[in-house]
């Protein structure tokens, strides 16, 4: 046996039985939802034909010649009897793409379609692509808007970077259709844009992220929300903030929207990610909020504190102790939650749509200040404790 021929069988070997593996519920319990053992999707997930040449006489040694760093954040859909997710990939050499994996149980066993997405090139400027969330829109569409980067060129520094939104849209994740990228004429850059699933008002509804330059918020005041007429040169005069940053809580560096908003009998659901600064950097969570079901920039519902944070070996990766989800699938009453550590792998969390609105809708709120939160603690426990008499 050649070293090709024995290096190729451990791996196909190794690849197997990743992408068989069973996946089930961790020990971890807070009532609310339950997190899994495995990863759903991994860089070893990976077909070995995306990163090895399998001609034995151009690679003898079986080496990867296209490496692969980590897949993440996806879009996530329920589409033609498979749990779909698109996936961003990123390749050894930073560049982001995107990619479908299909799984029938949306826990285990994903596999990567043969190819991944070739978006339209229809931006010259464009150098990476990144984090898309897919939306089944009323009008019979599948929309995917991610972000666009390009190289801020009014600046002399090589990590000034321009974002923007990328709308993209198809009816079965295999042809797709580059529309124009959105504006938003009060803000310069965005980032996090999240189409919701019906028109408001006769008009395509965006959640929003206004910035004032790639990383920092700068005067953008939270998760902002827009209308436009036309979504194939879609255009937002106007954002207002819904949910907005607020000092010393989990969205005060930033916040932006997550999986497109679940809509319940109460209202819209939304899992956004906030943002605080620490000692060791940047840290990224998990929260809720919901908005009315009829004025969909009206927010209604806003259970304080986190609805979830990586633990233990979901705390290690490219950018540490961070969670990231841009993709939500509900499927008989199931919510599959799929959410990204540390920029480097992604994770399914389920729960049932009547625990995740008896969540959102009956979690007290964050009082601000420490004196009225041990206040709204004391206030829980007597009443606990008298019902427990």
């Amino acid at each position: 046996m050649t070293e090709f021929e024995r290096n190729y069988k451990r791996e196909r070997a190794r690849f197997e039985e990743l992408v068989s593996r069973r996946n089930e519920k961790s020990d971890f319990y807070n009532g609310i939802y339950d997190r899994y053992k495995n990863p759903v999707l991994t860089r070893n997930h990976v077909p070995l034909f995306w990163k090895y040449d399998m001609n034995p006489e151009t690679n003898p040694h079986f080496m990867e010649r296209l490496g692969i760093n980590a897949v993440m954040n996806s879009g996530a859909i329920f589409l033609d009897g498979k749990f779909c997710l698109v996936a961003r990939v990123e390749g050894a050499d930073r560049k982001s793409f995107f990619a479908v994996a299909e799984s029938e149980s949306g826990i285990d066993g994903f596999r990567f379609r043969d190819y991944p997405v070739e978006l339209p090139d229809t931006c010259a400027d464009e150098t990476n692509v990144y984090d898309m969330r897919l939306t089944q829109h009323e009008d019979g569409w599948i929309y995917g808007v991610f972000c666009s980067e390009s190289k801020d060129k009014s600046s002399n520094d090589l990590s000034a970077a321009v974002a923007q939104a990328g709308i993209v849209r198809t009816k079965d994740l295999r042809t797709w259709e580059r529309l124009a990228n959105l504006r938003t004429l009060r803000s310069p850059q965005q980032r996090n844009v999240v189409l919701l699933p019906e028109f408001v008002d006769g008009k395509y509804a965006f959640y929003t992220r206004p910035m004032d330059n790639f990383i920092d918020t700068g005067s953008g005041g939270g998760i902002g929300f827009g209308l436009c007429d036309d979504i194939t040169d879609a255009v937002i005069d106007e954002e207002k903030i819904t949910s907005g940053r607020v000092y010393h809580t989990i969205t005060e560096a930033k916040n932006g929207a997550g999986a497109v908003p679940i809509k319940t009998k109460r209202g819209w659901i939304h899992i956004a990610h906030g943002v605080r600064n620490t000692a060791a950097g940047l840290r990224y969570v998990l929260y809720c909020f919901a908005t009315d079901a009829r004025n969909p920039a009206k927010v209604i519902a806003e259970p304080g504190g986190v609805f979830l944070v990586p633990l233990g070996e979901e705390r290690v990766g490219d950018v540490s102790n961070v969670v990231f989800t841009n993709g939500a699938v509900v499927h008989d009453g199931i919510v599959y939650i799929y959410y990204a550590s540390s920029d480097t792998r992604l994770h399914v969390a389920t729960t049932t749509l009547e625990k995740l609105e008896d969540y959102v809708f009956s979690t007290p709120r964050d009082m601000r200040r420490s004196a009225d939160c041990v206040k709204q603690r004391v206030a829980f426990i007597k009443k606990n404790l008298e019902f427990g008499k």
